[in-house]
């Protein structure tokens, strides 16, 4: 079922944005630029189908056409698919806690210790527990983790596991193959958007997580949603993804530990803050429209105003709420005193925290990190300005794990942008 496109009818309440770079085998360059959403948006094809129980739930089918994915499923789905098979829910829960919880994390039946016989042998008949392959796990020199999962059609995705001496382990997973939003220093938008991940390869990055490392780093804390893709523009599988980690039955992930970024698609923005408890973070990375319509696209449809009202809108109603505002700092372009100083009026009324990032080079990116003692110096006029401020120091860059650096582009590439005048003395570049 791969390298072949269909046309998916959508609810008019989730329609997304067209990607702005999309990639198909089938179609060596694709680029649909946010024109207006359609009824109907035309994705390529997962390994993974879905099926319908009798009053319209949905279910994950395996890419052999023949078992159920139990990642898939929220815990009422797989409730129901227990009971149709004729068993008790109680089975379902009993179920439910050794995929996620319990230290089990079951990857086969032969994991199902103290389920009825029969359960089981109907488990082995009809459900697939393993979503996809480990292919390799690179380990950096600062003790953080990157590990290539193999997905059923032959991709390959990318999950971080970084460790911290406080006692807290964070898990970055991915959302999609690839990216659309085209944003200029992230390695990942260069290889533009393969396919939308399902809600069980999301689970299972962290699933397989737990199973592999905690007994290296110990125990996973937390979770974001920072790696390969653009979380929100494959809404439904993360929402649905969020859910099952937080499930206090299962994974059993704070809300508040369980961060879904987004690069600023604003209807989608707007829902997850209304359907989920789990924690957001917008990455920001400028403080005007001129350089954020060059670093990131998506800008050029959901302007700085749009997005920062709609947070300021959004977060009136919800108690002891924080938005998280990443900020890649680039050399010579979003760094100076002026951006400081705009960036600290423009996030007034919105409960924020900031984060300054480093820029993590990459291979075809004229960017350049802002040098340490420039970010302290405008870490200190945010802090002065009354922003709660913290710098992030870069993790596992040496095995391209870092922020930014994940994903392998191919041979076409999602098109570098026409730098700014103004910027390209900055960056060594004429165009």
């Amino acid at each position: 079922m791969r390298n072949w496109m269909r046309r998916i009818a959508i609810p008019n309440s989730t329609l997304l944005p067209k990607p702005l770079f999309s990639f198909n085998s089938t179609t060596p360059f694709l680029i649909s630029f946010l024109t207006p959403p359609r009824l109907f948006l035309s994705t390529p094809l997962s390994s993974q189908c879905s099926s319908h129980f009798g009053d319209g739930d949905t279910f994950a089918i395996s890419s052999n056409h023949s078992k159920v994915l139990l990642k898939g499923m929220s815990y009422p789905e797989l409730q129901k698919w227990v009971q149709s098979h004729g068993y008790r829910p109680g089975q379902a829960m009993m179920l439910w806690k050794r995929i996620y919880g319990n230290s089990i994390w079951a990857q086969h039946t032969d994991d199902l210790e103290g389920l009825n016989k029969d359960f089981k042998k109907m488990l082995s008949e009809n459900a697939e527990f393993k979503v996809f392959s480990l292919k390799e796990i690179r380990t950096a020199a600062d003790g953080t983790r990157k590990i290539l999962f193999a997905l059923d059609d032959g991709m390959v995705i990318e999950t971080v596991v970084i460790p911290c001496d406080r006692g807290r382990t964070t898990l970055c997973v991915s959302s999609q193959v690839g990216c659309a939003m085209n944003c200029q220093f992230c390695f990942t938008g260069r290889m533009g958007l393969r396919r939308h991940l399902t809600a069980a390869e999301i689970v299972e990055q962290a699933v397989f997580a737990r199973r592999l490392l905690t007994n290296e780093v110990g125990s996973i804390t937390n979770v974001v949603f920072m790696g390969m893709g653009e979380p929100l523009h494959n809404i439904d599988n993360v929402i649905k993804a969020a859910d099952i980690m937080v499930d206090e039955q299962g994974l059993q992930f704070s809300p508040r530990k369980v961060t879904v970024s987004t690069s600023g698609l604003v209807p989608q923005l707007r829902r997850f803050l209304h359907e989920s408890n789990c924690s957001l973070a917008v990455s920001l990375n400028a403080t005007t429209d001129e350089v954020r319509n060059w670093i990131m696209p998506i800008n050029r449809k959901y302007k700085l105003d749009l997005l920062l009202q709609t947070l300021r809108e959004e977060l009136r109603s919800k108690h002891n709420y924080i938005v998280l505002f990443e900020y890649v700092m680039l050399e010579g372009v979003n760094d100076s005193d002026e951006d400081a100083k705009r960036l600290i009026e423009i996030v007034k009324g919105i409960p924020c925290k900031i984060n300054l990032i480093s820029f993590n080079p990459h291979s075809g990116s004229l960017f350049k990190p802002t040098k340490d003692e420039r970010m302290i110096e405008f870490r200190n006029m945010l802090a002065g300005g009354g922003c709660k401020v913290f710098l992030r120091l870069s993790r596992g860059d040496d095995q391209m794990a870092a922020c930014g650096q994940l994903g392998k582009p191919g041979t076409i590439q999602a098109p570098l942008l026409r730098v700014p005048e103004q910027f390209r003395m900055a960056l060594g570049t004429k165009t």
